[in-house]
Order: structure tokens, then C-alpha cells, then sequence
């Protein structure tokens, strides 16, 4: 047996002295065949025989080939008799009874036994295997690619390498600024240094971790994370890298913490109701001996000290007033009235105080907004309360205080805007509980925002705040927008 060793030209004649011996071919990880220009097998190397059929010499090498891929083999065996070599072509045989084997062909012109005639010799490098991976990689790949979730793949120093366009979505950074970036520039400090060794022991471990995390996206905004991350391990058993799963539970945080603000305002207002019956009724009977005793008492000193009592029961009584008018149902009656009337009323009240007075005040009202079913006098103490708090925020004396109106597809929203000290991230979610305040003793009860907070939820609406020290505060306010059945005046 005789194969070519020469460079082969298109017009050349082959010609082949190296005797080959067939224990060579055997020990070949390549199928090899021998076949005549009838496609007849005449050899066949061990691997061959196992992989494709027992009786496979003396059969045709064409019937072993898939029907696609027919033209292909007729294709380049003409061109292998003709120019003496062909190389590197994938093709597919379909053996009697097994699975198809893909396999990359390389065909060379032999001289026959007898010197006059060729055969071609036929290696076929089996790569049935790598298509096999490399398909399930690719499965892998568009799952992970267009998968809803934001996921993201580091390398074993924890290094990011691949982020999916969820991911890019979820927090707003491009693929090519997170590439090569350490996953911390998502995070929003709120978890301690302790917190991220142990998480980074376990997975290092190869063990699966799971949590719930907050994390910041490019805008600064905080993200609720549910996170799976799990080791990638090759198969020696070491970790190469980790798959990090986020899913966004931010809205479904929300919802929780609204919920929970909503049965502690419930809990609340009935136990305000208890207090302001037994707190009142003392406090009536002493306000009253306090003013006997200031028309019958000509001691100045006396006087002026009974002067400060009243002035604090009459705080207290402010304040239970306040309670009283949250905890007892609304007997108000609920009209259709125009948003930006009510935005300009309470502005009006508002703007001409004497801490308004170095206050610029600026109103961006769309116009034709549709006309929403609340009782006007809450809704005006609602925007008086948060004006008064922006005012009261502001200590330079060139502040801003912005007041818009809008809407969408649901609702009409209000949004103040001002340009005040802020309020610290870690107080934001408190600023609704009732006697909290940010404010110094004796400037403020607390009790404003908590009765905003249950006046727009009684009308089916929702109030959110948002501030950055030193920067600002914005209050935003949304009313349902209702179908009108029925005028109201």
C-alpha cells in the first residue's frame, strides 16, 4: 500500500514509492478507508470497522453518507482523482443502526496495486463529540443571553467577564463598562465588609450561595436583589469562575413595606383614637383651671409662666386634634376638582410666609389635566403640609422650591421639588411614622406626613420621596384617575 508524500500540483501525475503498513493506519485515531473510483471500500482501519459497520469492506462508501451531504462527497472526490487532494471538509455518515457520526474528511489520489490505476485514501477525524458540545454550549449561551434575569459570569479572581443585556438593563451600564470591573461597582454599601468574606468563602468552597442583597444602579438608585451565585467547576474539581442569577424584587419590596406602613398606620390611628379620649378630656379641665387662675392671680411672674402651660396645652391639644382627625372616618364630602387649582391654592397659601420670602417659586403645570374625586380641603392641608416641610428644608436664601403637575395612562401626579438640606437615605423610610421628624424639638410634631400619608391613600393614591443630601427633596404624589358617572358638584 502507497501514499503520497508530495505536493500535489492540479495537473500532476502521482506518484507514490513509500510502502505504508496497515498496523500504522490501525493505530490512527482517524477513520481510514481505501476506496476505488466505484466508491467500493477496500480497506478499512480497525476504528473504522467498530465505528461504522462489520461488513464495511467491500460496501460503498457513498451509501454511509447522509443524504445532504451526497453532492459533497461527489464533489470532492472528483476534484481528489483529478488534482490529488482534498482536505478538511465535514461531512456526516450514517452507520446501520447507530447515531450519525460527524467527521471532518481529508482525501489523497493513491496509485493503485498495479501501477496504472488510482484509489483515493480517506481519513476522517470524528467530531462528533466537539459539534455535540459546541451545540450544547450554544443552548447554553442563548439561554443565558436572552434570558429575562440579569446574570452575570466572573472568572475565578471574581473579575467580571460576561454580563447579559438583562443585566445591562437592570443597572444601566454598559457591556463595556462592566467587563473586567469587579462586581462591587453595583453595590450600594449597605452590607458590611464581613458580610461579602463570608459569601466569598462559600462560593470559593464550591457551594452554591443564596440571598437577598440591595445593590445601587449607575443612577444611584437602590435595587432589591434576590442572588444566586454558583461556582463554575471544571472537571478537575476546581472552581474557574461563578454565575451570579439576579432577580429584581424591589417592586415586590415595596409592596411589603406599603403594606406593613399601611397595617402600622391602621394600628396606629385606633390607638390614637384611644388616646385622644383619655389625653383629652385632663387636658381640658387643666386648660380651664389655667385660665381661672390667670384672671385671678395678679402675680406677673405667675402670669407669664400660666402663659407658657397654656401655650403647651394648647400644643397638645394640637396634636390631638390631629390624631383625632386621622383615626375617626372622613364625613367630608368628596368632589371632582382640578388639580392645578388646588396646587395653586395651596402655593398661594404658602408662598407668602416669612420663610417663603426668599424662596423662588416655580410652577410647570400641564394643562387639561382630568378632574379627580378627593375632598379639596385634605387635598390642600396634603400640599400645604410638604410646601411647609420644603420651606422649612431650605436654609439659604436663594432656594427653590418646584411644583409640576402630570399625568399618565392612571394617574394625575403632583411633584414639589426643592432645593433643601435633603434628608439622609437611612431616614427616608421613617419619615411617614407618626412623631417622626427630622426637624429640631419644638419646630415640628411629626404627625405632618403620617396624615398626608393616610389623607392620599384614603383617596387611592400614593406618596414616595426621594432625596440626596444637600441636593434636594422631591415628594411625588399620585391620584387615581377615576371614570365620572355622575357630575359632583
Amino acid at each position: 500500500m502507497t501514499r503520497n508524500t508530495n505536493k500535489v500540483t492540479d495537473d500532476s501525475e502521482v506518484s507514490l514509492y513509500t510502502t505504508v503498513n496497515p498496523d500504522i493506519l490501525d493505530a490512527s485515531p482517524d477513520l481510514v478507508f481505501i476506496i476505488e473510483p466505484d466508491d467500493t471500500i477496500t480497506y478499512a482501519n480497525k476504528i473504522a470497522v467498530r465505528k461504522l459497520d462489520s461488513k464495511v469492506v467491500g460496501a460503498n462508501l457513498r451509501s454511509y453518507i447522509t443524504g445532504e451531504f451526497e453532492p459533497v462527497y461527489d464533489k470532492v472526490r472528483n476534484i481528489t482523482f483529478k488534482n490529488g487532494y482534498y482536505g478538511d471538509v465535514e461531512m456526516q455518515l450514517q452507520p446501520p443502526g447507530k447515531n450519525i457520526i460527524i467527521g471532518v474528511f481529508y482525501l489523497t489520489r493513491i496509485a493503485a496495486r498495479d501501477g496504472e490505476s488510482s484509489s483515493i485514501i480517506i481519513f476522517i477525524r470524528d467530531i462528533t463529540e466537539q459539534r455535540r458540545t459546541e451545540m450544547q454550549l450554544l443552548r447554553f449561551a442563548n439561554a443565558i443571553h436572552y434570558a429575562v434575569n440579569p446574570l452575570q459570569i466572573t472568572d475565578a479572581g471574581g473579575k467580571i467577564i460576561y454580563v447579559n443585556p438583562a443585566y445591562e438593563r437592570a443597572f444601566g451600564f454598559s457591556k463595556d463598562e462592566l467587563i473586567g470591573q469587579d462586581p462591587n461597582i453595583v453595590s450600594s454599601g449597605k452590607h458590611s465588609k464581613r458580610f461579602w468574606q463570608n459569601v466569598w468563602q462559600s462560593i470559593s468552597q464550591g457551594t452554591i450561595w443564596k440571598g437577598e442583597i440591595v445593590n445601587r444602579n449607575k443612577k444611584g438608585e437602590l435595587i432589591y436583589i434576590e442572588l444566586i451565585i454558583s461556582p463554575i467547576i471544571d472537571p478537575s474539581g476546581r472552581v474557574v469562575g461563578y454565575l451570579g442569577s439576579h432577580r429584581d424584587i424591589t417592586e415586590k419590596r415595596h409592596l411589603e413595606e406599603q403594606l406593613i406602613r399601611s397595617q402600622k398606620m391602621e394600628n396606629i390611628g385606633t390607638l390614637a383614637a384611644g388616646i385622644a379620649h383619655e389625653v383629652g378630656n385632663p387636658l381640658t379641665s387643666i386648660s380651664s383651671l389655667v385660665q381661672v387662675i390667670q384672671r385671678t392671680t395678679d402675680d406677673t411672674f405667675a402670669k407669664d409662666k400660666l402663659e407658657l402651660v397654656k401655650n403647651q396645652i394648647n400644643r397638645i391639644a394640637k396634636i390631638i386634634r390631629e390624631l383625632v382627625d386621622f383615626s375617626r372616618p372622613s364625613h367630608y364630602e368628596e368632589k371632582w376638582v382640578d388639580l392645578n387649582k388646588m396646587i395653586k391654592e395651596a402655593m398661594n397659601i404658602t408662598r407668602y410666609g416669612r420663610k417663603a420670602r426668599h424662596v423662588n417659586f416655580k410652577l410647570e403645570i400641564q394643562e387639561n389635566l382630568p378632574p379627580i374625586l378627593v375632598v379639596p380641603d385634605q387635598l390642600i392641608q396634603v400640599f400645604i403640609n410638604i410646601i411647609i416641610n420644603a420651606l422649612d428644608a431650605i436654609e439659604s436664601d436663594s432656594g427653590v422650591i418646584t411644583i409640576e403637575s402630570r399625568r399618565d395612562a392612571k394617574n394625575v401626579y403632583c411633584v414639589i421639588k426643592d432645593t433643601g438640606k435633603g434628608i439622609h437615605e437611612d431616614e427616608i423610610d421613617k419619615i411617614f411614622d407618626p412623631f417622626y421628624t427630622t426637624k429640631k424639638v419644638g419646630q415640628g410634631t411629626g404627625l405632618g406626613l403620617w396624615v398626608s400619608y393616610g389623607i392620599i391613600k384614603n383617596f387611592g393614591g400614593n406618596i414616595s420621596v426621594d432625596s440626596v443630601l444637600k441636593r434636594g427633596t422631591t415628594v411625588t404624589i399620585s391620584l387615581p384617575i377615576k371614570q365620572r358617572d355622575t357630575e359632583t358638584s
